[in-house]
């Protein structure tokens, strides 16, 4: 379907990736994984054809009809649902638009007339006519009622926009379906929704995404941006991640190998140059020098940021109380009397469905948007950062890195301005690239640089976590663990709730409810898991809820046996990578005693530093690695025992 031939992209002197060559078919979903800034939105761009790759080619059918759905799911606020849909017609929609321009004309003269006749035309031959009730169907079958279709874009959700963006896209009937970030902003229930239906698609699907268990449900192949390549592995991110493990322990062998040999020659050349006995053999040397100076050793693009967040001061002992709050939109009641309280240090996880009012308590609390009733009351001391779940609230456009956080402390040294800037992974000219050519990561990161500088004591995020890569992601939730000041946030990232969640404020349709402690905890007590997508819970979409109904597996005595079989595998095997966990966090703690001391500085052990911190730097990446194929193992150990029990319940009622 999409042939790429010996492709290439570069930006002035930065390579993204070169010399990429591979097909991609029907019937097959693509998940594009790299970190942030290594390509990925750029990969697609050059798909769609809004970009021309540096070197190489693009080959696609003359009849390719291809839909793109973008990141930014804010592009379209102030439009009707149906326009939007309409759009995904460019041609059409361009036709609708001159024809109402026409009508709109106070006076009409001859020209004018017969441009309307022939717009007539085009119309039909383009199926405008039938076009709304189309686009109404289509719009219907994702959830959205015709009562909504003529409302604007911000009347909805952010899981709800994702669907009228998506009906978008198969408006225009394509066989090729684009993705950036398609579940940034979606609760469980649609995460579940757009997995399965990727699942079914018939054609050729392309899928930017950070989150590995959507990845791992969806992908049939892993693209993989790093090394200033794209290479390309068969099955899903967990195999991806198995082979990828191995093949960086290979490369950063290599890498040492290689910057070893190189200065063992260089001393041999030094040492013996000038004497005439040793003389052709340090020529030798040095040639075996230039050619290996020749031979540029590419590194990862994978790097984790540096986020610390520190009080400028404390806030009193209470930090926030919140009384009977109440917030609707016309008949849309989202927040009904809602009341909790936070002391200082605490860490507060805002999780429920998609239109329960989690963004919109956020901005209650950060005065961006009014309340109807009740009390917001901060305590003594309070500052307060924001992170906003569209970065275009905080980053306008027409600046950049250095200067737009510059424009927050003007007072404050260049030297730690770049600092920040360095520790959110901006550094060289990157500080001074224009905002509206940031990646979402690099936005994200930015926002949090900010934070860095303000040195607030709340911090209050809403979906923190969309745009990151893994690496980010990781470095956030241990930044706020460690962070003395107060942290309200709202996130769809089951791990990451998991790991910062000090307590936890649930939104229902028909209420709420205030947990204090961990999310472990919380489900614990309450046993609703709003951050399971193998749970789909109550919503005002019955559509989706029946949908992922009918596929629940039939239980019966064979499958019981197969279940069985399989946990008990995965049962020794999660243990055993466990066992191999504890054992490299331990060399790691062996090799950062040895760091702590001072002999390992001493001149003559340069290459056993050297050797060491090479080491730990593959130890924490393999823990890393570890975890998710662990948790992943967890998630389907939880998943074999809840459908164990269902058919022993079903064994019993029968």
């Amino acid at each position: 379907m999409i042939q790429i031939s010996q492709m290439g992209m570069t930006f002035g002197e930065r390579k993204l990736f070169s010399d990429v060559t591979f097909n991609l078919a029907m019937g097959n979903c693509y998940g594009v994984v790299g970190a942030n800034g290594s390509g990925k939105s750029t990969f697609l761009k050059i798909l769609t054809g809004e970009l021309t790759p540096t070197t190489g080619e693009v080959r696609t059918p003359s009849l390719l009809r291809l839909g793109f759905l973008k990141q930014n799911h804010f592009e379209f606020e102030n439009d009707r649902i149906l326009d939007v849909v309409l759009m995904g017609n460019p041609r059409l929609w361009s036709v609708l638009k001159e024809k109402e321009r026409l009508i709109h004309q106070k006076m009409l003269d001859e020209k004018d007339g017969s441009r309307l006749a022939e717009l007539e035309m085009l119309i039909s031959d383009l199926g405008g006519y039938e076009a709304e009730t189309q686009a109404a169907t289509l719009l219907n079958g994702l959830g959205i009622e015709n009562s909504q279709i003529t409302e604007t874009m911000s009347t909805l959700s952010g899981g709800y926009k994702l669907r009228v963006l998506l009906a978008q896209c198969l408006f225009g009937k394509p066989n090729v379906l684009l993705f950036d970030e398609p579940n940034n902003h979606l609760d469980i229930v649609s995460i579940a929704w757009l997995g399965d239906y990727l699942v079914e698609y018939p054609g050729v699907v392309v899928v930017v995404s950070h989150d590995y268990h959507f990845l791992n449900q969806i992908s049939t192949h892993i693209l993989d941006i790093d090394y200033e390549s794209i290479k390309m592995y068969k099955g899903n991110y967990v195999q991806f991640t198995e082979a990828k493990e191995l093949e960086i322990r290979q490369r950063e062998q290599e890498i040492v190998r290689q910057e070893k040999k190189q200065e063992e020659l260089q001393a041999f050349y030094e040492h013996f140059r000038a004497k005439a006995t040793k003389a052709r053999q340090a020529i030798s040397r040095k040639k075996q020098l230039d050619r290996m100076e020749d031979v540029v050793i590419v590194r990862s693009s994978r790097i984790s940021p540096v986020f610390q967040f520190v009080q400028k001061r404390p806030s009193g002992k209470q930090a926030l109380i919140v009384s009977d709050l109440d917030k609707s939109f016309d008949d849309n009641h989202v927040l009904k009397n809602v009341s909790f309280y936070l002391g200082r240090g605490d860490r507060i996880a805002v999780i429920g469905p998609n239109g329960v009012g989690k963004s919109t308590l956020i901005k209650i609390l950060g005065g961006h948007l009014k309340h109807d009733s009740g009390c917001v009351e901060w305590g003594h001391e309070v500052s307060i950062g924001y992170f906003a779940q569209n970065h275009k609230e905080l980053i306008p456009s027409g600046t950049n890195p250095y200067e737009w956080l510059y424009g927050f402390a003007p007072t404050e040294f260049v030297s730690n301005i770049r600092g920040i800037l360095g520790k959110a992974l901006f550094s060289g000219d990157d500080v001074y690239k224009r905002s509206e050519t940031l990646s979402g990561g690099e936005s994200a990161r930015l926002i949090f640089a900010r934070l860095m500088l303000e040195q607030n004591n709340v911090l209050l995020l809403d979906e923190p976590t969309n745009h990151l890569d893994l690496e980010a992601i990781e470095a956030l939730w241990q930044a706020l663990v460690k962070f003395p000041g107060t942290v309200v946030f709202v996130s769809h990232d089951r791990h990451f709730v998991e790991k910062t969640a000090t307590a936890i404020l649930e939104l229902r349709h028909d209420g709420f409810s205030f947990f204090e402690g961990d999310y472990h905890d919380f489900l614990g007590r309450k046993g609703i898991d709003h951050l399971d997508r193998n749970v789909v819970p109550t919503t005002k979409n019955a559509t989706v809820v029946e949908k992922m109904d009918i596929k629940r597996v039939k239980p019966n005595m064979r499958e019981r046996r197969q279940f069985t079989k399989e946990l008990s595998r995965l049962e020794g095997k999660a243990a055993k990578r466990e066992e191999d966990i504890l054992s490299i966090e331990n060399e790691i703690a062996d090799i950062d005693n040895l760091f702590a001391g001072s002999e390992i500085y001493l001149p003559g052990r340069q290459d056993e530093f050297q050797c060491l911190f090479s080491r730990q730097k593959e130890l924490k990446f393999c823990v890393h690695e570890e975890m998710i194929l662990w948790e992943a193992d967890q998630n389907r150990i939880a998943e074999l025992n809840q459908l164990i029990a269902e058919i022993d319940n079903s064994k019993t009622s029968q």
